[in-house]
């Protein structure tokens, strides 16, 4: 051990109490930063799963077709013309989806593509009816971009696989139309009914997609909604999720077809959490503000109670730079405890409550407080108290490094 070192930690023992307030706020200061991030990102990225789940990193929809203004220059019947773009307009729609996924496939990011076709038509059940949404799907294809197979709750794949009139429902509107598996039920659109039944329910835990989508074979739903050809959009699976907007805007050169990724079109949700987090942040940061001012306030008493052994120090041939790193040696020692026992209180804290039941339904489906268990989160934790607490102590810690023993014998240090 240090000399430097040796004499910080006899200084550090002799305010003992006022240290302990210090390492306590420190301690909450980490600890509480470490629970609020790992519940507000866990909500977040379960939300982020949930999303690709449904509907997948990227989805390519409408044509892109430029528009060009024609004017006449030069005048005298000339014949001279300039053309001008005057912006973009979209055709709905893919019109060859098959050459949309051949070139997709060319692309190294591209792990799946899943053809769409939809529309809306009325359900009729024995108890009611209501107007849902159809996808039209080939059920293997779009296993690979989403969650779907991860999300049916009651009923087989198998039966849908093997009936063209095999439907699989969203649980809520199930429920709403009192359907059951093995139930019939008509669809209805321009003039034609068709009768389907029941093959499997699913749950994604976002309302507004299990209560309205239900979902086909696509030759049945292109005969259903007498689009033979085409499709409404494609969805896109990625190896690398977090580089969506970059490779949708690829896509929307290369294709010429609009594509959107997740980020995009869930952009309200994302900046909501991502509030959410800065906010936690800020509010539990001010325990450590706290331990910081602490801090300030223990190490200036310090140096006014301890001016005559600094005194002797200088006199013994201690440097300034010497005097002050024995002040911040203190304040490091009790950082150093403190972020360990904050990180280890935190994690503790996240453990239990990962495990309080809550049941969510809306955005997405929950039934316990969901928890991200990312190591930057200790990090970013103990970086802010070590920023605010050593700013905090190197004020009173360059006043002893000015303490001349020769005005301390005098009685005039300052």
């Amino acid at each position: 051990m240090s000399p430097n070192l040796r004499i910080a930690y006899r200084f550090l023992t002799a305010k003992k109490r006022a240290m302990l307030m210090s390492l306590s706020c420190i301690v909450l200061g980490v600890g509480l930063f470490v629970v609020t991030q790992a519940t507000t990102k866990g909500f977040e990225e379960f939300f982020i799963r949930t999303i690709l789940g449904t509907r997948g990193a990227i989805v390519i929809e409408d044509q892109i077709q430029d528009t060009i203004r024609s004017m006449s220059a030069g005048g005298g019947g000339s014949g001279f013309e300039l053309q001008q773009k005057e912006g973009r307009k979209y055709i709905q729609g893919i019109r060859e989806p098959k050459l949309l996924i051949e070139a997709l496939a060319q692309f190294p990011s591209v792990l799946a593509v899943s053809e769409v076709v939809t529309g809306n038509l009325t359900i009729k059940s024995s108890f009611q009816d209501a107007v849902v949404k159809v996808y039209g799907i080939n059920l293997e294809d779009h296993m690979r971009v989403s969650e779907l197979g991860n999300q049916i709750v009651r009923g087989e794949l198998n039966e849908f696989r093997a009936s063209p009139s095999g439907a699989i429902l969203g649980l809520e509107m199930a429920q709403r139309l009192q359907l059951d598996l093995g139930d019939s039920f008509v669809l209805e659109t321009g003039g034609q009914s068709r009768r389907y039944r029941v093959a499997a329910l699913y749950e994604t835990g976002v309302s507004d997609i299990d209560r309205v989508t239900l979902y086909l074979n696509l030759s049945e739903a292109r005969s259903l909604l007498s689009r033979p050809t085409g499709a409404s959009y494609l969805q896109v699976n990625l190896a690398d999720k977090d580089r969506a907007p970059a490779e949708a805007d690829h896509m929307r050169e290369v294709l010429g077809h609009s594509a959107k990724s997740w980020q995009e079109r869930e952009r309200s949700w994302l900046q909501a959490f991502a509030a959410l987090s800065y906010s936690s942040a800020i509010t539990v940061s001010v325990f450590t503000l706290i331990a910081g001012l602490a801090m300030f306030n223990t190490l200036a008493m310090l140096v006014m109670e301890k001016t005559k052994e600094i005194a002797i120090l200088r006199s013994m041939g201690y440097t300034r730079e010497d005097i002050s790193q024995i002040f911040l040696w203190q304040a490091g020692i009790v950082l150093a405890i403190g972020c360990l026992l904050g990180m280890g209180f935190g994690a503790g804290v996240t453990y239990a409550v990962s495990k309080i039941p809550l049941s969510i339904s809306g955005i997405f489906k929950t039934e316990t407080f969901v928890v991200s268990w990312n190591k930057w989160h200790y990090v970013s934790a103990s970086a802010t108290a070590i920023t605010m607490v050593m700013i905090a102590s190197l004020i009173p810690a360059r006043r002893a490094a000015r303490l001349e023993p020769g005005d301390v014998i005098r009685g005039t240090a300052q």
